[in-house]
C-alpha cells in the first residue's frame, strides 16, 4: 500500500537539506563584501565549509540505502538472535522444570524400589524359612525312619543271638540230662511213628 504525500524519512531529509542551505547562505553572507569584514582566511573556510557540507549531502545521499539496509539487516539479524535465545531460553525453562520434576519424583522412586526390596526380602526370608522347615521336617521324619529300621535290625538281631543261645543252652542241658537209654528210647519212638 503506498502513502501519498511525504513520509517521516523524507520529511527529515528535507529538513536536514534545508538547516545546511541555511547554514551555508549564513557563511557566504558573512564571507562577502556586504557583511563588512573582509578577510581571506575567512573566505577559504567558507569554501572549505560549503564543499564540507556539499560532500556530507551527497554521502549522506550515497551512504543512505546501505547504511539504512546495513542497520535494518543488523535489527533484524539481532531480533533473530534474541528471538533464537528466547527459544532456547525457553526449551532450557522446559528441560529444567522436567529434570526438576524428576528430581523430586526421583527420592520418592527411590523410597518406593527400597521398599519394594525390602518386601521382596521379607519374602523371601519367609520362603527361605518354610522350605528349611519344610526339610527339617524330612530330615527328621527320614532319621525317625532309620532309627526304627536301625532299632528292629538290632532286635532281629539279638532274639536270634538270644535263640541261638537258648538253643545252644537247651541243647547243652538235654545233653546233660538225658542218658544214652533215653536216647535209645528216643530213636525207638521216631521210627514207630516213621513206619507207622
Amino acid at each position: 500500500m503506498k502513502k501519498t504525500g511525504m513520509n517521516k524519512e523524507s520529511l527529515l531529509y528535507f529538513g536536514f537539506v534545508a538547516t545546511l542551505v541555511f547554514l551555508l547562505s549564513d557563511v557566504v553572507f558573512a564571507s562577502s563584501d556586504g557583511g563588512g569584514v573582509h578577510n581571506a582566511w575567512l573566505q577559504i573556510d567558507t569554501w572549505k565549509v560549503l564543499n564540507f557540507g556539499i560532500l556530507a549531502v551527497v554521502g549522506f545521499f550515497i551512504a543512505r540505502k546501505p547504511v539504512a539496509e546495513f542497520f535494518s539487516s543488523r535489527a533484524k539479524s539481532i531480533a533473530d538472535e534474541i528471538k533464537t535465545l528466547e527459544q532456547k531460553k525457553a526449551d532450557a525453562e522446559k528441560k529444567l522444570a522436567e529434570y526438576q520434576a524428576k528430581f523430586k519424583n526421583l527420592d520418592q522412586e527411590s523410597k518406593r524400589i527400597v521398599e519394594d526390596y525390602i518386601k521382596q526380602g521379607e519374602e523371601a526370608k519367609t520362603r527361605i524359612l518354610a522350605e528349611a522347615e519344610a526339610q527339617a521336617g524330612k530330615l527328621e521324619d527320614m532319621a525317625k525312619r532309620n532309627i526304627e529300621q536301625e532299632f528292629k535290625s538290632a532286635k532281629n538281631k539279638l532274639q536270634r543271638e538270644i535263640v541261638e543261645k537258648a538253643l545252644k543252652k537247651a541243647e547243652e542241658v538235654i545233653i546233660a540230662s538225658i542218658s544214652s537209654d533215653d536216647q535209645d528210647k528216643l530213636v525207638d519212638e521216631y521210627l514207630k511213628k516213621v513206619v507207622a
